[in-house]
């Protein structure tokens, strides 16, 4: 099966403080989250910063999809106690849609 990627943006708030605690829950991220998101289809999931923005690379199986990913999240109490933890930390980019977190970027080059 052909792998899916793609790659997505977010922004931290910009506090220094916040974003040294963002970061260390990352080094621990809980356990049922890394079961649902493997679960989902995800094979491989990156997240890099730079400043207060966050870059995202997901490499997913070919039956993967954002909607059964968040179908899933909706049902699974832990993912979403962990979703509003990290509210905390992230501010949706100014055209986000309301309530929308991460947005997947559109590629603009290719070598």
């Amino acid at each position: 099966m052909a792998t899916q990627k793609f790659y997505l943006a977010l922004d931290l708030k910009d506090d220094a403080n916040l974003i040294a605690e963002y970061k260390e829950l990352h080094e621990n991220v809980w356990p049922e989250i890394k079961k649902s998101i493997l679960d989902s289809g995800i094979e491989v999931l990156d997240i890099y910063c730079t400043g207060n923005r966050l870059f995202m690379i997901i490499e997913a199986d070919a039956d993967f999809t954002f909607e059964k990913k968040d179908q899933a999240d909706a049902a699974n109490e832990k993912v979403q106690e962990w979703e509003t933890l990290m509210w905390k930390f992230q501010q949706a980019l100014p055209w986000a849609k309301p309530g929308q977190k991460w947005i997947v970027m559109d590629k603009v080059f290719g070598l």
